[in-house]
């Protein structure tokens, strides 16, 4: 299993913009089997930081969604109203309450 967690931070005018853009590679990661992974977006209340926590059952499932035209568009755009670089973390799994794969 591979877990990632990535934080950022954006422009204060880019928020909603995000918000929209999220949705729209989280549509499209909803044409796949989801049984292989779980990606979860957050913002920090009151804030304009986003963490993004993603889970693949592997390096296959993980390669095809961060690959998706929506998610590289999304990617793109973000990358152009960010006020510093994301944070990137690797996470190795110590328990789950429910086992999902």
């Amino acid at each position: 299993m591979i877990a990632i967690k990535v934080t950022y931070t954006i422009k204060e005018d880019y928020v909603d913009a995000n918000k929209e853009n999220i949705q729209i590679f989280l549509d499209e990661f909803k044409e796949l089997d989801n049984h292989q992974f779980v990606y979860t977006i957050f913002q920090v209340n009151g804030s304009n930081t986003f963490i993004h926590m993603s889970q693949y059952k592997n390096e296959a499932i993980q390669k095809e969604l961060l690959n998706m035209p929506a998610f590289l568009e999304f990617q793109k755009q973000r990358d152009l109203h960010l006020l510093s670089e994301p944070t990137i973390e690797s996470l190795t799994q110590i328990g789950m309450s429910k086992n999902i794969w």
